[in-house]
């Protein structure tokens, strides 16, 4: 069970993988549901994340690029507020340490720069 809002317990109306069975945490929290229709949970397979900002909005595109193909079809948009995006990244976080606690660290190629100067960048 995911813990977003301060003692607000999320409950999604489909099978999660990571979430437990029964009721987690404080009892008396007020419980949101999630409901997540067939299309959006399938999916949709991304490799490349474009970030860009502004002073109100994070704008993240997920895209696929295919090997040896040079261009990338931008397949979900989402955008997000400063302070949701701050908690989006510590939620990912939080969840990259368990995920290398269950199934070993996870290899990075050497970094790469990142773009300076603008207001976004490329992540891949």
């Amino acid at each position: 069970m995911a813990i977003t809002l301060r003692g607000t317990a999320l409950v999604y109306t489909v099978a999660m993988a990571d979430q437990p069975k029964g009721p987690a945490g404080d009892p008396s929290a007020p419980q949101i549901q999630i409901d997540v229709d067939e299309t959006i949970a399938q999916g949709a397979y991304s490799n490349l994340v474009l970030i860009n900002h502004n002073e109100n909005e994070f704008v993240l595109d997920f895209a696929y690029m295919q090997p040896s193909t040079p261009r990338a079809r931008v397949r979900a948009r989402i955008i997000s507020s400063p302070r949701h995006t701050k908690r989006l990244l510590r939620a990912l976080e939080h969840n990259l340490r368990r995920y290398e606690e269950r199934f070993g660290k996870i290899e990075e190629p050497a970094p790469e720069p990142y773009p300076t100067g603008g207001t976004g960048g490329l992540i891949s």
